[in-house]
């Protein structure tokens, strides 16, 4: 196995696309990270740590971490403790992991070699499942629209993003939420599903644009308003207009914790494609 890493999103692109495209919707979150690197300035602190797994000239596995944030890793094989092995071997003592999400296999498989080198239980984070749609269901929804979310809407959008991270047990500050609200406000990404008194009731965002697909992420209703079908018509209409704007299929991440927004998913017309594990590394 041999480690190749890169210095610029571009050079990884290059080396990668093709590999991660073969499994676009397991790969929209690093692909899309990676996208946003691309078009943004580069900045010399922080670099991102880039690389890919080769082996006999063809590749077996992927990195991707923006530091402080996670690590998401992938490879494609079954058995995939001698791409972790390798990765583990080229980061030792250079960079340092803080947390990790990948398909089950690999993640379990990284923090058990973690467990065994520094003798201590990795924390295990959200199990998660990928879902995937290239058609929405027919659905009777209830009264109401689907809007962008507007300046007036900021306050709001922030109390909801934070209830958002604590529901998903995403350790955010109120400023880290204002900052992630004026963003997706700003490039037209946040959106807010009003029901027929013209009151908004549910949020939900699109994010990480691949060259095929895009997420829905970001999905939120107040516990009081649950059970309405808000959630379900926020997300279906969403997910329509995304695949009317070109896109060939939508993606997102639930908690496998949570069966209902599990079920509301699949009557939209997600399809479950993989399980992902996160797991939280101190030291």
């Amino acid at each position: 196995m041999n480690v190749k890493l890169f210095k610029t999103p571009n050079d990884f692109l290059d080396a990668a696309l093709d590999y991660l495209e073969a499994h676009e919707v397991l790969n929209g979150l690093m692909l899309g990270i990676v996208f946003r690197l691309s078009h943004s300035a580069p900045r010399r602190r922080n670099r991102p740590f880039l690389a890919v797994v080769e082996d006999g000239g063809e590749l077996v596995g992927a990195a991707v971490m923006t530091p402080p944030r996670k690590m998401v890793l992938y490879s494609h094989l079954a058995d995939c403790q001698p791409v972790v092995e390798a990765l583990h071997e080229a980061m030792a003592g250079r960079w340092t992991v803080p947390a990790l999400l990948g398909p089950a296999n690999v993640a379990d498989a990284w923090a058990k070699l973690w467990e065994q080198a520094n003798n201590r239980p990795a924390k295990p984070g959200m199990m998660q499942r990928v879902f995937e749609l290239r058609q929405v269901q027919p659905l009777t929804l209830p009264s109401g629209k689907l809007r962008l979310a507007a300046a007036d809407d900021f306050e709001r959008v922030v109390a909801w993003i934070q209830g958002f991270h604590v529901d998903a047990n995403i350790q955010d500050d109120s400023e880290s939420a204002e900052l992630l609200a004026r963003g997706k406000m700003q490039n037209g990404d946040l959106f807010l599903w009003e029901n027929e008194a013209g009151e908004p009731v549910t949020m939900a965002s699109k994010a990480r644009p691949t060259r095929h697909g895009i997420t829905v992420t970001l999905v939120y209703t107040p516990a009081d308003l649950h059970g309405r079908g808000y959630a379900t018509a926020c997300v279906a209409t969403l997910s329509q207009q995304l695949l009317d704007d070109g896109f060939q299929f939508c993606t997102l991440f639930t908690d496998l914790g949570n069966p209902v927004s599990n079920y509301i998913y699949e009557k939209i017309g997600y399809t479950a494609v993989a399980d992902f594990h996160e797991y939280y590394f101190d030291g």
